[in-house]
């Protein structure tokens, strides 16, 4: 059976060598996000400019990397990834050398949004998912874990180097070379991408697909269907899209908070930039594996209460920057953070997947994801303009869990209207 199983299974062993080529390809795009983060005191500092204009810079690569991501996905579709990374690769590295050399806020705010974020982030990350579907029937939850996972791996590896690196040349320097590293990296790799995956060769015929595997439903309701109980439960399909749009807004808007100004909080609570990075660098860590975590949650549970459970997980250990000031307690409480925000974002993908019909599923998680990253983008700068008018880190961490709370009465909304429905199918087919 096993032996059947693999000779109608399309993937192959190169199709592991994309997938870790692809999470190389993320990583590099998202530790230039870090640079930013990292540089957020000495940048300000240099320029004589608020924190609200880095973390606006920093805001407008996350949503840059949300539109880029719908154009660029565009795109690989019809001219392959390989180009894609291409131009992911030359943006970026244009990107970090125009960020080095600016000398104003809009040249700043172009390097992030058009370079970094568009054709940077966004030329590889939703691509490099998209084509790692196509090598996967059997294994493709995994593999998209492990390419997504490049986004952590760049957390937790990056900001203690970017640290250091700027404390011995300065913030315009390491900008520049890791720009031009960026360009080194990513052009070798995306050669692997060159090879179309096992569907799309041309003297493979039909038996080149794989007989589809059956998918996983957390939600299973006898004698119906999973789109016919949603319709059931919530009568509007476009209303239950908003819905979840709304709520990983402020899911993310919270999210971003610690993630883009954990650094420069403790900082100004008297501690090096050493031990800032290295709390940055722990809760990213903490996030790679509560990535892992979630999606077995999730495949027992089901999405939402997954989600359920992961906001009230954040909102909870975001409230403690409130209140925490002590080195140990900020270290136990960037790793508590990662734990409970890693998995949430890609959870959203699994509830839509669950939700919606399966016709509709890829361009509502898209509009999903963009959502996201303008939560992201809002988040962060958020935080920059709280700190600058109220002089404190605390208050902004108490508007991200405000935010968080109402992804939360969202969450339990959804999950209350949709009880009933399944509950009443369940006593129809008994």
């Amino acid at each position: 059976m096993a032996d059947q199983a693999a000779e109608t299974s399309i993937e192959r062993p190169y199709g592991w060598l994309v997938v870790i080529a692809s999470m190389a390809m993320v990583s590099m795009a998202f530790g230039a996000m870090y640079l930013i983060v990292v540089g957020m005191v000495p940048v300000s500092q240099e320029m004589g400019w608020p924190r609200s204009v880095p973390s606006l810079a920093n805001g407008l690569n996350w949503a840059g990397a949300g539109l880029g991501g719908v154009l660029m996905g565009w795109f690989a579709d019809r001219y392959g990834p390989g180009r894609s990374a291409i131009i992911g690769g030359f943006s970026l590295a244009a990107g970090c050398i125009l960020a080095g050399t600016m000398q104003g806020e809009w040249s700043l705010y172009t390097a992030h949004f058009l370079l970094l974020g568009i054709f940077g982030k966004g030329a590889l990350m939703v691509p490099l998912l998209s084509n790692a579907t196509r090598w996967f029937d059997r294994n493709r939850g995994f593999a998209l874990a492990v390419v997504g996972s490049g986004q952590s791996i760049a957390g937790m590896v990056l900001p203690p180097i970017f640290r250091y690196a700027m404390d011995e040349a300065g913030w315009r320097s390491v900008m520049i070379g890791y720009g031009i590293a960026c360009l080194a990296v990513i052009l070798p790799l995306s050669l692997l991408l060159r090879c179309p995956p096992p569907a799309a060769l041309p003297d493979a015929g039909d038996d080149a697909v794989a007989v589809p595997l059956p998918t996983p439903q957390p939600m299973p309701l006898p004698g119906d269907d999973a789109v016919a109980f949603v319709r059931r439960a919530v009568p509007s399909l476009t209303l239950l899209h908003a819905l979840l749009c709304l709520a990983i807004i402020g899911c993310c808007v919270a999210m971003a908070m610690p993630i883009v100004h954990l650094m420069s909080h403790a900082i100004d609570l008297g501690f090096s930039a050493a031990r800032g990075a290295e709390m940055l660098s722990l809760l990213l860590a903490g996030g790679f594996v509560s990535r892992l975590g979630f999606g077995l949650l999730a495949d027992r549970i089901g999405g939402l209460r997954t989600i359920l459970i992961g906001s009230i997980g954040q909102a909870a250990t975001l409230s403690l920057f409130i209140w925490i000031d002590g080195l140990t307690g900020l270290y136990l409480s960037a790793l508590a953070f990662g734990l409970a925000f890693g998995g949430l974002v890609t959870t959203y993908s699994l509830v839509a997947r669950e939700l919606f019909p399966l016709g509709e599923v890829g361009w509502r998680i898209g509009v999903i994801l963009l959502c996201g990253t303008l939560g992201m983008a809002g988040g962060g700068y958020l935080g920059g303009l709280v700190y600058d008018l109220a002089g404190s880190y605390r208050i902004a961490f108490l508007t991200g869990v405000i935010f968080n709370l109402g992804n939360l009465v969202i969450v339990l909304g959804l999950l209350f209207r949709l009880r009933p429905a399944a509950s009443a199918d369940l006593s129809r087919a008994s």
